[in-house]
């Protein structure tokens, strides 16, 4: 069995308007793309330096870089490093909704708009063109992702709704409970 190794362009050389998808920015720019599997390690440690985020393994980022790449997008600053990440998946029991997994900025360049931009790059791919509702689960304390939320539903002229998914005791009573969160229907055009 032959095996080929394809090349793997670096997330420096990524990091470049010719290869983004979009650019964030004129002073420092960020650009948002989709992820590749040098990005594995850079966002499983953007994710841990963004408590109250839940870190998974460093494999799991990897999978999300790789299996889920059309669905997650990343943000770097010219220097190749990553400042943001947004993962998430089409359902396949609900091809019209996108299920938001996690959203993280990093320190650097928070107060820019970036999780929303990042979102929006997501939801504006040709991929996600049949995608009409955006689901995500938000602990009710977590303050900053509530705020995105409704900013997006505001934004995209689309109610949203909310309700209680996961309980504590099924979350092993040492997690808050989750609430199942819901904007949509919306239109691309919107976005």
């Amino acid at each position: 069995m032959n095996v080929s190794a394809q090349p793997f362009t670096t997330s420096a050389d990524l990091a470049r308007p010719s290869v983004a998808d979009a650019v964030v920015g004129k002073s420092a720019p960020l650009f948002i793309r989709k992820p590749n599997p040098d990005d594995g390690w850079g966002i499983y440690e953007l994710v841990k330096a963004c408590p109250p985020l839940d870190v998974n393994s460093a494999y799991a980022y990897l999978l999300l870089a790789t299996q889920f790449r059309d669905s997650c997008a990343v943000a770097t600053n010219e220097e190749g490093e990553i400042v943001g990440f947004v993962s998430g998946y089409v359902k396949s029991n609900a091809p019209d909704t996108y299920f938001l997994w996690q959203v993280a900025v990093g320190e650097k360049a928070r107060g820019t708009g970036l999780a929303r931009r990042l979102v929006e790059a997501v939801m504006t791919r040709p991929e996600l063109a049949e995608v009409h509702h955006l689901e995500t689960t938000i602990t009710p304390d977590n303050d900053a992702s509530w705020g995105l939320f409704k900013r997006l539903a505001d934004r995209w002229q689309a109610p949203l709704n909310s309700r209680e998914y996961f309980s504590t005791d099924q979350l092993g009573g040492e997690h808050d409970p989750e609430n199942l969160v819901r904007i949509g229907p919306f239109q691309h055009d919107r976005i």
